[in-house]
């Protein structure tokens, strides 16, 4: 009982009123800390656990990024989260660091520390360009595929055009993905780039150059498209930790009560307060955020097959275009 009010937030001076009310005498702040101690080995077991049970041929990465206070000064770390779609077509959180600069340095050692745990079997990455990144996948996970997510690319890419062409150029954007089949979205991909191209020819360029990343779903069976195209299903964990309120200080974190978990009280100093915090969330989350059914058969067939080309996504297209002009 002491450990879980604890987990809700209740302070260590009012779980000492509350057991008095059971009956038990001189239980101290201290006392109340130490029976709470075991949750920290929880978090610590939830983020080292080995990864070898079950292939993951689907991960999606993410980063956000949260301000701590460290020796009296006040910085950014950039909290790493990885979630994978294991063999029973469901959702896994598969890990969770803090790294001080986004680069590629961090992004490295965060997909190293995965695969040191045993993670295998991954054939696309999702994710936004996070600097560095990329170059870490090909580095930690040679023979994975990536996916550059649909939603933030088309925001990037509606920066290069005045406000008022945005609806235009988003919807014919999304063409592309409305099509039946693999050549039909490569067929469209050439015919929304030659219509930009007409009016806006930077933004054509910035497309045209996004194609082999923006179209590697393409390489996979059309019923998980959806879900592989873009960083949308890990919205919802996304949702979840920047809900969570933590300060900016050393000490003891209050992160806030939602709808699918309790309030949390995590104590330590800066940087071990985000990482503690991150990783508690998610594994309260983590039992909660399947995708769909869908993924269970289409696994089935994937689980001996090797990863998609990337080069067949546009290069034969881009050289047809390149001899017409």
């Amino acid at each position: 009982m002491v450990a879980k009010s604890y987990l809700l937030g209740v302070s260590s001076r009012r779980v000492e009123k509350l057991v008095e009310q059971l009956g038990v005498k001189q239980l101290s702040k201290s006392q109340v800390s130490e029976m709470a101690t075991h949750l920290d080995a929880q978090v610590e077991a939830f983020r080292n656990r080995p990864l070898d049970a079950a292939h993951y041929p689907f991960v999606w990465m993410d980063r956000l990024t949260m301000k701590v206070r460290e020796h009296g000064r006040t910085v950014n770390v950039h909290a790493l989260v990885a979630v994978g779609v294991n063999a029973g077509g469901q959702r896994e959180v598969l890990g969770v660091d803090v790294a001080s600069d986004e680069d590629g340095a961090g992004w490295l050692a965060f997909l190293r520390s995965l695969t040191a745990r045993a993670l295998s079997g991954v054939q696309l990455v999702i994710s936004d360009a996070h600097r560095g990144l990329v170059g870490a996948i090909g580095a930690a996970l040679p023979g994975a595929a990536w996916q550059r997510c649909r939603t933030h690319y088309l925001r990037n890419l509606l920066t290069k055009v005045p406000k008022s062409a945005q609806p235009w150029i988003a919807t014919l954007v999304r063409t592309i993905f409305d099509q039946p089949d693999s050549d039909a979205v490569r067929a469209q991909f050439d015919r929304v780039v030659a219509t930009i191209e007409a009016k806006f020819p930077a933004a054509a360029e910035h497309l045209d150059a996004a194609r082999d990343d923006l179209l590697a779903f393409t390489g996979f069976p059309r019923e998980i498209w959806r879900q592989i195209w873009s960083n949308n299903p890990q919205e919802r964990l996304n949702k979840e930790r920047r809900e969570s309120h933590v300060p900016v200080a050393e000490g003891t974190c209050w992160v806030k009560a939602t709808a699918t978990r309790p309030k949390i009280m995590v104590t330590g100093g800066g940087r071990g307060v985000v990482g503690h915090v991150g990783a508690r969330l998610l594994a309260d989350l983590a039992d909660a955020t399947g995708l769909t059914s869908v993924f269970g058969g289409v696994l089935a067939g994937l689980r001996a097959r090797p990863g998609p080309d990337r080069r067949r996504s546009g290069g034969a297209a881009r050289r047809r275009r390149r001899g017409h002009r």
